[in-house]
């Protein structure tokens, strides 16, 4: 970056760190005041359900403030849930006992798996050569790349540093600067696909818990060979529109970019022979692909197969993963989804969740008449609220458990609904929405209004799509 732009830069930079600064400071006070007000509001609610809506109150300003870490104020809040005696501890603490954070942390074991052996370059860098050199290809290749390291590295920031060390090389190779098309177009690529693909697939946290929510507040079975099948029409979207999206946003400066396929085999050149490490990690994770995308048969649940997989690799003789690498892990992502997930179940627990819902989605009755507008309605809605409530995880974890609840209180069936606003979690427009973003924008060759311009594109496409084969192809696969 020229000292020039930097100069530009600069007061934009601080600017918006003192507009952080004053929303956490809003946001700490809000965290503090909302609760203790509706801890002693004479609302017309049952002690203990007041009681579970403040300290829910407490979880969901923070989530969205951020004054602590999100695992942090969930434990917070599950010990307010039992030492204030609103809940037994069984049940402030009931997420820890589900399934749904014990499958995340099996995911980041497999991630770890792919990402501390090479497997995930080497996969990626093999596929960029198949596919071809030239913008339009590379391109291609950065997308196919992506969806492929979903499969096997659960974490939407994982893949785009992994995405970006390749992209990076390739930006040397063509000698493209910052501002150039070119490399707005590859930055914004493997940047949006990555926070993208990991809702089409139960392989990121957001439709990791998304899934376990649903399944916890309704007592329906997510397959994960379901929730591919129902999103696969999304994908093959996704991949054709973001590839002439881009194409069309930001042509090449030159016709044709020479050297990539030279410095792909270089590359590979240089990480050598597939190592027994690189194949260990590829038996290990093609079996849990393998047996994830055939649950409808043996219905082993996610979790089992992503946890098994992970002590596997521990093994002595396969030489994967040891004691150092678990204690790098990252441990706050599962914490932070078991808490969410205790959130649902005190609110169910007292009955706090029917009030919630009656404020929360009670406007959407009267919208949602057939089949096409719950594609529509929840989608929208979902969307709009994603913008307020910025993280991912957050919007999810405060708005899944109310919406089944309005789902059973209006006579929808609660899996497509689920469904359609677990995946409206990836339409996002603004850097702030999720941290896959702020992390791509971070590399400085993109900036926010090249993500605004391409994820309003895609979200209405998405939203097109959905209205297609929700009414038409989901009853087919049993989702109705």
């Amino acid at each position: 970056m020229g000292t020039t732009e930097r100069t530009v830069r600069a007061p934009a930079v601080e600017s918006a760190r003192r507009s952080a600064a004053s929303r956490k400071v809003i946001g700490a006070a809000l965290t503090i005041a909302v609760p203790l007000g509706m801890w002693f509001a004479p609302l017309p609610l049952e002690i203990n359900a007041r009681h579970a809506l403040a300290v829910a109150s407490f979880m969901i300003i923070a989530w969205i403030a951020e004054p602590l870490p999100h695992a942090l104020t969930g434990l917070a809040g599950c010990y307010f849930f039992w030492v204030l005696k609103i809940v037994d501890f069984e049940t402030a603490f009931s997420g820890f006992a589900d399934q749904t954070p014990w499958f995340l942390f099996g995911a980041a074991l497999i991630g770890m798996m792919a990402s501390k052996s090479g497997l995930a370059r080497r996969l990626a860098y093999l596929v960029m050569l198949r596919v071809g050199g030239g913008y339009s290809r590379l391109l291609l290749g950065l997308i196919f790349s992506s969806l492929l390291l979903t499969l096997l590295v659960p974490s939407g920031i994982a893949c785009v540093v992994i995405m970006a060390a390749v992209a990076l090389g390739l930006v040397e190779v063509f000698g493209l600067s910052r501002g150039s098309n070119a490399g707005r177009g590859i930055f914004v690529t493997l940047t949006y696909t990555a926070g993208i693909f990991d809702k089409m697939v139960i392989a990121g946290a957001a439709s990791i818990l998304g899934r376990g929510l649903i399944q916890k507040m309704t007592g329906i079975e997510v397959y994960w060979s379901q929730w591919l099948l129902a999103f696969l029409p999304c994908v093959v979207a996704t991949v054709v529109v973001i590839w002439r999206l881009v194409l069309w946003i930001y042509p090449p400066e030159k016709e044709a970019l020479r050297g990539s396929s030279a410095f792909l085999r270089e590359s590979l050149e240089k990480m050598g022979p597939w190592t027994p490490m690189e194949k260990h990690a590829l038996v290990l994770m093609g079996l849990a692909i393998a047996l994830w995308a055939t649950d409808l048969i043996h219905h082993i649940p996610p979790a089992v197969i992503g946890i098994g997989v992970g002590l596997l690799a521990g093994v002595p003789g396969l030489g994967i993963l040891e004691l150092e690498d678990l204690k790098r892990l990252n441990y706050l992502p599962v914490f932070f989804t078991a808490t969410a997930i205790s959130m649902g179940e005190v609110l169910l627990r007292t009955n706090a969740l029917n009030s919630m819902t009656t404020v929360l989605f009670a406007w959407m009755r009267p919208w949602i008449t057939n089949v096409f507008s719950l594609s529509v309605v929840p989608y929208w809605t979902a969307f709009v609220y994603h913008i307020f409530l910025g993280n991912e995880i957050s919007m999810l974890a405060t708005s899944v458990p109310p919406l089944m609840n309005f789902a059973k209180t209006a006579g929808i069936h609660p899996l497509p609904l689920g469904l359609v606003w677990a995946f409206a979690a990836g339409g996002k427009i603004f850097v702030y929405q999720s941290g896959v973003l702020v992390t791509g924008y971070s590399y400085g060759y993109f900036e926010a209004k090249d993500l605004l311009r391409v994820g309003f594109v895609l979200t209405i496409v998405e939203s097109a799509v959905l209205l297609l084969i929700v009414p038409f192809y989901w009853p087919l696969l049993g989702i109705r």
